[in-house]
């Protein structure tokens, strides 16, 4: 196995995950947020080499269907609303031919629209300074341990800002995008924000929403996160997304929460 990436390619739909992809609730399965990323990546190289390209992606929700076990997964892409200004996009994550993740993609054509820009949350404080949160000791798996976590301020119970990146390649020998490798760090944020701990109580999510107002850039995903658990087995996981520019969009996550 790579030790410098979460995937390694078999052809041109099938992945392997490395030990890096391994989760934290069962090191024996993938950490969906690498996987998502993943999704993003297939669904980038769908739109290589098309005349229209240049749609941008602006939400992107994953539904994840069941287990997610660590071994070679295939990602198919197919275009469900084709259109020059408005494309919908859908991508299936399979593992021993099941489909495990179940993701939608809205694309939409760029303009100019700097003269009415506004009503974004202010930018989070730059990322270098900060000390890092060795995450590794609320979660085990190896894509926790793989991060490099500066939280801004003390992590509370609830409610955490910090800023996540990593230094492995999503797929081995192959260039990701910026989206994509953005996107495969903003699951995390279900993490960073724990309520209770996780070894008396389980909240997993079972989607990922996105919404984007600008395109991330650059190796950092900030992730302003506040979860909360409702009376009767339910929660949120609600962040603002930042770069190290500023806000760039959303994500909301639900959780089943259960006691061990």
């Amino acid at each position: 196995m790579s030790t410098g990436s979460y995937f390694e390619p078999i052809d041109s739909r099938r992945y392997k995950p490395t030990l890096h992809a391994s989760g934290a609730w069962d090191p024996d399965e993938q950490h969906f947020s690498p996987l998502g990323g993943l999704m993003v990546h297939a669904i980038d190289r769908h739109l290589a080499g098309r005349a229209d390209s240049g749609l941008l992606m602006s939400r992107i929700s994953f539904d994840i269907l069941g287990r997610l076990a660590l071994d070679e997964c295939e990602i198919r892409v197919e275009t469900i609303r084709p259109g020059r200004t408005i494309e919908l996009l859908e991508a299936v994550a399979l593992i021993a031919d099941r489909p495990v993740v179940r993701a939608r993609a809205w694309l939409l054509a760029p303009g100019d629209t700097t003269a009415v820009t506004g009503g974004a949350p202010a930018p989070l404080t730059a990322p270098g300074p900060l000390d890092t949160w060795a995450l590794s000791e609320v979660w085990p798996g190896g894509y926790i341990a793989s991060l490099d976590v500066r939280p801004i301020g003390a992590p509370q119970p609830g409610r955490t800002t910090a800023w996540i990146t990593t230094g492995l390649d999503l797929v081995a020998g192959e260039t990701s995008s910026a989206l994509a490798s953005y996107v495969a760090l903003v699951d995390t944020a279900n993490g960073i924000a724990v309520r209770r701990s996780p070894t008396t109580w389980m909240f997993p999510n079972v989607d990922l929403t996105i919404h984007l107002h600008r395109q991330p850039v650059g190796r950092w995903t900030g992730l302003d996160t506040t979860v909360t658990f409702g009376p009767a087995g339910q929660g949120t996981t609600a962040t603002v997304l930042h770069d190290v520019t500023g806000p760039v969009g959303y994500a909301q996550q639900i959780l089943t929460v259960r006691p061990l």
